[in-house]
Parts: C-alpha cells; sequence; structure tokens
C-alpha cells in the first residue's frame, strides 16, 4: 500500500501533463473549435472513463440481445490489437488475429447482427450504412473517448470496486480523462456489482458519483451460465461435487471472474496473462504442466469467452492433449428490478430519434 502510494505520487506530474493534453481537447469539443459528428442513424456508445475491465462486451451484447429481435444491428469496434487496418466487416470464420477477440466473439454469438471494426468511427459509420442501407442501429464499443462521433445515447461504465469517483489519471491510476468527463454519459452504469448488493451502499455510491439531473443510474452484475466444451459447444461442464479448476485468461480484471468460481468450485488456480495477449505454444505448454499439478480426480480448465477466441488456434494441441478446456458463459442482469427501467430508455431513445 505504502509503495503504491509513492508510485502514485511519482507518476503525478506525468498524470497532470497528461490531464493538461485531454482537458484541452475536451474544452475545444466543449467550444465548438472540434465538433462530432451526427449521423441519420441511431447510435449508443458503451465506454468508460478508464482502461479496461469494466465489462463493455457483457454490456453490448445485453443490448443486442434486447433489440436484435427488433431492429439491424451493427456493431462498430476498433478492433484493438488486430493485425490487419481499415475498415473490416466481421464474419465467423475470421481468425482473431484478423479482427480482434471481441469482435470475432460478437459474430459468433450473433450471426444476424453487423458486426465491423475501424480505427476512425467516423469514417466507418457511413460504410457501414453503405453496406447495409437497412441498418437501424449502430453500437459503438468502447468509444466514450472518441468525440469525432456524437452518440444519440452514452452509455458509461463504471466498475463497482473501483468506481472512477476514486481513480486518477493515468498513469498514477487507469483514467482516460478528468473525472468530470462523466458528464457526458447519458446513463451511468456501476457494473460488475455483488449480487447482494443492498440498496444503502447503492444509494450511498450514487451520492458520491453525482449524477447530473438529466442522468440515470443504474446496477448491474453478471449471471454466470454453465460452462461448454471449448472444442464441442453440446458438452456442458457440471460445476458440483468439488471440482478442481485451473483458470486461464487474458483480461484486464479477474477479481470479479475469481470470487465466483471460489464459490462454484473446490479449488481454483489462476494463470493469468496481460489483456487481449495472443497464446503461444509456451503459453500452451505451462497450461499443460499446471493442469497437471491439480491434485483432484475431478478437474477442469476454465476460459473466459473473449480468451476462448484466443485459444482456439491450438484446438489440434487441446484436443490432441485431451485437455478439458471449458469456456464460462455470462450475461449482464440488473439489479433492483430495474432491468426494465434501462430497457425503456434505450426504446424511447429509439423511438424518439430523429435524423
Amino acid at each position: 500500500m505504502v509503495n503504491s502510494t509513492v508510485a502514485k505520487l511519482l507518476l503525478a506530474p506525468v498524470s497532470l501533463l497528461y490531464g493538461v493534453g485531454v482537458g484541452f481537447r475536451n474544452w475545444a469539443y466543449r467550444r465548438g473549435i472540434m465538433r462530432g459528428i451526427r449521423f441519420s442513424v441511431p447510435v449508443i456508445s458503451v465506454g468508460n472513463l478508464s482502461v479496461g475491465g469494466a465489462g463493455k462486451t457483457p454490456h453490448i451484447e445485453y443490448l443486442i440481445r434486447l433489440l436484435d429481435p427488433y431492429l439491424n444491428l451493427a456493431t462498430l469496434s476498433r478492433g484493438y490489437r488486430r493485425k490487419t487496418r481499415g475498415f473490416l466487416v466481421v464474419r465467423p470464420d475470421m481468425k482473431v488475429e484478423e479482427v480482434g477477440d471481441e469482435p470475432l466473439q460478437y459474430a459468433r454469438k450473433f450471426p444476424d447482427v453487423t458486426v465491423t471494426v475501424a480505427e476512425e468511427r467516423a469514417f466507418a459509420i457511413p460504410e457501414i450504412v453503405g453496406r447495409r442501407p437497412d441498418t437501424q442501429l449502430v453500437l459503438l464499443d468502447d468509444a466514450f473517448q472518441h468525440r469525432a462521433v456524437q452518440p444519440g445515447m452514452n452509455i458509461l461504465l463504471t466498475q463497482h470496486e473501483l468506481p472512477f469517483t476514486r481513480d486518477y489519471l493515468l498513469p498514477s491510476g487507469r483514467l482516460r480523462e478528468w473525472r468530470s468527463g462523466y458528464e457526458r454519459a447519458d446513463v451511468i452504469i456501476v457494473s460488475k456489482c455483488p449480487p447482494d448488493l443492498d440498496r444503502v451502499a447503492a444509494d450511498a455510491l450514487i451520492e458520491e458519483i453525482r449524477p447530473l439531473e438529466h442522468q440515470r443510474v443504474f446496477f448491474s452484475y453478471y449471471e454466470y451460465g454453465a460452462p461448454y466444451y471449448l472444442l464441442d459447444h453440446r458438452y456442458r461442464l457440471r460445476m458440483e461435487g468439488g471440482i478442481d479448476v485451473l483458470l486461464i485468461s487474458a483480461i484486464a480484471n479477474t477479481d470479479y471472474l475469481l470470487q465466483h468460481l471460489r464459490t462454484a468450485a473446490r479449488t481454483v488456480k489462476s494463470l493469468e496473462y496481460a489483456d487481449h495477449h495472443y497464446f503461444t505454444g509456451n503459453d500452451i505448454g505451462n497450461l499443460q504442466r499446471r493442469f497437471a499439478e491439480l491434485e483432484g480426480r475431478h478437474r477442469a480448465i476454465i476460459t473466459t469467452e473473449k480468451d476462448a477466441t484466443r485459444l482456439e488456434v491450438y484446438r489440434p494441441l487441446i484436443e490432441a492433449e485431451k485437455l478439458p478446456v471449458f469456456v464460462l458463459p455470462l450475461e449482464v442482469k440488473f439489479l433492483f428490478g430495474e432491468g426494465e427501467a434501462f430497457n425503456e430508455l434505450v426504446r424511447e431513445y429509439l423511438l424518439n430519434f430523429r435524423a
């Protein structure tokens, strides 16, 4: 704790310089010197003030499940750490290196949705509409700081365990911009909450956030499903009966996931890599060794859906070594029975949208 405080103090001057640059850019947008583009198609942005870990992907999927039965949807992501450039429409048969892990996950889970990647969102949205003229909504993934596009609805996520109100600018903390950036949001979702969060604690956090008059604050958590076998999704893993688990992951924050697994398994070991890490043959060898060290009779390897897109490159090796790699699915749920209130806000925006 002391070392962490000292590090923050040492990095404070760098954070201040970073903040000046970000602040000047936001000032230019506020004064109209720089302008975001509005489009004739509804655009909903899901993002956060911090780097990684707030749960943008599951919340995008929540919106897809909510709206896909009624609208022709498109998602637009940067395609972080992909090895290609420019605008691409993502197909389920593509490789993760071509489009990035999260877009590939969307394309495989929701084949009716137009999934796209591009660095420049302002140029990509016209490209989407040009190729798919029947597009009725574009979902922007991780675009809260991408102000070249002015979304019609701006959804800001912040983690329950580390809300933006207690965080600091990079590199002292994890914030991409000053805390005051939250004022641009239409909706604030406190994500990764304990499922048993009580109303008193939630109200205290709302008071800490100090939402503006037009902003509504919601609280969400993850509901995990039964893990399915990486090589054949028909086979599910039963977590009862004292199973021993080895988690392999390359996501921004595993705390929430580990907490869930520890309630469902007898023991949990974790093999963690940097966010969006591309697994190597050496990593798979390390996975084999770590799995062999588990002592129980009932053992399994668990990974996330995002990590599965990068692990499946090694399908032949996983199959040859008979590694029981299971993928843990999840869905976003809202606390305090407020899911329908959130849904209604989204519907209201779409019904009232005017080009």
